[in-house]
């Protein structure tokens, strides 16, 4: 099949050839998936007052609706890479559009939070196939490290705009019809990719992949989800026994995937790319940014709609201005790149992160959007500066035919802290919020213990028992959750400002923004 990745152009000068407009237009296919991704990320956040009034789940329950998408995703996703590595990176990507497809259908009709749960592990399982393969392919494609540097800005400002469509969309479909619509939005751009993608963008595989090991395959997704639920079960009940067992079988499964790795000829995941400091570095630091980001938009959303009592349309408005300022992050990288140094860039985007992390401790229960907007602002456009060298350094340091392992390991690290971000700090807000929230006068032990699980649930009861006891039960939540951003918000501001300082001393002088590859090869029927 003839493309412009296929013939790529050949600079005089003998360096790397550059990509043709078929490039291009393959890379706005590939940002389709990357769009719809961050799209049903943030609109979740802002269904569920509407799907905890229909469903009740418990707060638990909640907790797992919000975050098994990305655990699943974060277990599979070097399964998944390397799949592509093997099958063709192409292939994987349509298939998981299908499959995302019908996990979208099958979450916007769920009948209960069970339900609903699996059909969100389904699309983790889905998804795990695209974002990998998008990335690994944009390492194939785009051979020359300028234009590469700013395809991935491209794709790292896709990711950003959708985050900032998604409450847009979400709010208004959210204030016009059921929950589950924000779900069904999926079908049409997944239909699109499944039209576009067989015919602009080509096909990569490793020619010589090795052996495909299926123990390394379940090792890579059991290691992660009891040190998970560990983390989960210690947050509701404390250190139980089994939450500690739970986490060390995690721990131990993790050792024995490296170990296994390590003794490998053909590994699923090359360890030896650790020991590479720019690649390490940023892999660390993309998980503690997102770990912190992700936990703020889990309750930010919920706090503009159920503390300052804004209609979800209005709510993402509010965020509109943080997630824009996320692209043009993206975009400000790509320049500044020609004039600083790695380090300095990453520490400036995390400097201001940490900033807006640290205003939001000061949230009030009223008057508060003017400091939403302004912290959150700060976040975004911190993250969009940062995450853009960090993604290129990533998949610039592994071969060509390894880019789909090298751009899981990115993905896993940027999935996993978002997950374990909703969780630990998910479940810090939560754990806050139930000690804050004493009983309220006139409101039976039943009615209270409802009230705990979430702050949609005590907004739900609070309407139920009317008058003006049900007026103070809603106060004294909204003074509980909010107190629960002040700490969590505290919590990931420094964890953000550790990011930096490390990323400041470990790639202190460090210029490598992207490096001249080999062009890959590329199997016969690409």
């Amino acid at each position: 099949m003839s493309s412009a990745a296929a013939h790529p152009r050949t600079p005089a000068s003998g360096g790397p050839p550059t990509a043709g407009p078929r490039a291009w237009a393959a890379l706005a296919v590939l940002t389709l998936p990357v769009l719809l991704i961050s799209v049903d990320m943030t609109v979740l956040g802002f269904a569920v007052p509407f799907l905890s009034e229909e469903l009740r789940p418990s707060g638990t329950q909640l907790l797992w609706i919000i975050d098994i998408y990305a655990f699943m995703l974060a277990g599979l996703l070097v399964t998944m890479g390397t799949l592509g590595d093997r099958i063709g990176r192409r292939r994987l990507l349509m298939i998981g559009s299908a499959g995302f497809g019908l996990a979208s259908l099958l979450a916007a009709y769920s009948p209960s939070s069970e339900v609903l749960i699996a059909a969100r592990a389904l699309l983790g399982l889905a998804g795990a196939t695209l974002m990998p393969s998008t990335l690994s392919l944009l390492r194939n494609i785009f051979l020359d490290p300028r234009q590469r540097l700013m395809a991935i800005a491209v794709w790292g400002t896709m990711f950003s705009g959708g985050a900032a469509l998604g409450p847009i969309l979400g709010g208004w479909l959210l204030e016009h019809f059921h929950w589950g619509s924000v779900f069904l939005i999926n079908l049409p751009v997944m239909a699109l990719i499944l039209v576009l993608t067989p015919i602009l963008v080509p096909e990569f595989r490793d020619p010589a992949p090795g052996r495909y090991d299926l123990p390394s395959a379940a090792l890579s997704l059991l290691a992660i989800l009891p040190v998970v639920y560990g983390v989960k079960k210690i947050a509701a009940n404390g250190p139980t026994l089994l939450a500690l067992a739970s986490i060390a079988l995690g721990l131990t499964l993790g050792w024995v995937f490296v170990r296994r790795q390590l003794s490998l000829e053909s590994p699923m995941l090359d360890m030896r790319l650790f020991a590479i400091r720019t690649f390490s570095v940023s892999i660390a630091t993309n998980l503690m940014v997102v770990f912190a980001m992700v936990s703020s938009l889990f309750f930010l959303t919920q706090y503009i709609q159920l503390v300052l009592g804004i209609t979800p349309l209005k709510a993402g408005l509010l965020l509109l201005p943080g997630l824009t300022l996320a692209v043009v992050g993206h975009l400000v990288a790509v320049v500044l790149a020609r004039r600083l140094t790695l380090g300095t860039m990453i520490v400036m985007g995390l400097s201001l992160t940490a900033t807006g992390f640290l205003a939001l401790t000061q949230l009030p229960l009223e008057g508060g959007t003017v400091l939403v907007m302004g912290a959150f602002a700060l976040v975004g456009f911190g993250v969009g500066i940062s995450e853009t060298l960090t993604n290129d350094a990533i998949i610039t340091a592994a071969p060509p035919e390894r880019a789909g392992a090298a751009s899981a390991v990115s993905e896993t690290a940027y999935e996993l802290g978002g997950a374990l971000g909703v969780a630990v700090l998910g479940s810090l807000l939560t754990g806050v919020y139930r000690l804050e929230l004493a009983a309220v006068p006139g409101v039976d032990a039943a009615s209270m213990d409802g009230a705990r699980e979430t702050l949609g649930a005590a907004a739900v009861i609070s309407e139920e028992i009317g008058g003006p006891v049900g007026e103070n039960l809603l106060a004294t939540a909204q003074i509980a959750f909010t107190d629960g951003i002040h700490a969590t918000s505290l919590v990931g501001g420094l964890i953000v400002a550790y990011a930096a300082l490390q990323a400041g001393l470990l790639l202190r002088g460090s210029t490598k923004h992207g490096a001249v590859s080999p062009e890959p090869r590329r199997t016969p029927d690409a």
